[in-house]
């Protein structure tokens, strides 16, 4: 049986969350049981997800485990970066600075606004006439 530490921590952005396991390694990353560049189709959305390893110069010391569920590829890519830059921290707390400054550590909080009663869409009103 192992004894490698593994860290773990939550990302979340629109309505997705991830929830990261991070333990020392090769650079390993495996995103729902599949490698990465399989089960995220986009480049930009294989871009955002490794931007925290790449500031941080760990991209080829960590591997990585994650789940996420909720929202679409965009969201995900979002969610998985954030936990990414999360499980950095607990893994090694001189990393926050470099994370911190890139903004990885805040949780982008931008949500589809609810639609409200007597309304048509979330803004759209009803049509106003004067007579």
């Amino acid at each position: 049986m192992s004894t490698e530490k593994v860290y773990y921590a939550t990302g979340k952005r629109k309505t997705s969350s991830a929830r990261i396991f991070l333990k020392a390694g090769s650079g390993k990353v495996q995103i729902n049981k599949l490698p990465a560049e399989k089960y995220l189709k986009r480049i930009s959305s294989q871009k955002i997800f490794v931007q925290p390893l790449e500031a941080t110069n760990m991209k080829q010391k960590v591997d990585l485990f994650v789940t996420v569920a909720g929202g679409g590829e965009s969201g995900q890519a979002g969610a998985i970066r954030h936990g990414i830059s999360r499980a950095l921290v607990a893994f090694n707390p001189d990393l926050r600075p470099t994370l911190k400054e890139g903004g990885y550590l805040t949780r982008d909080s931008r949500m589809v606004e609810r639609k409200k009663y007597g309304q048509h869409k979330a803004r759209k009103s009803t049509q106003y006439s004067k007579r």
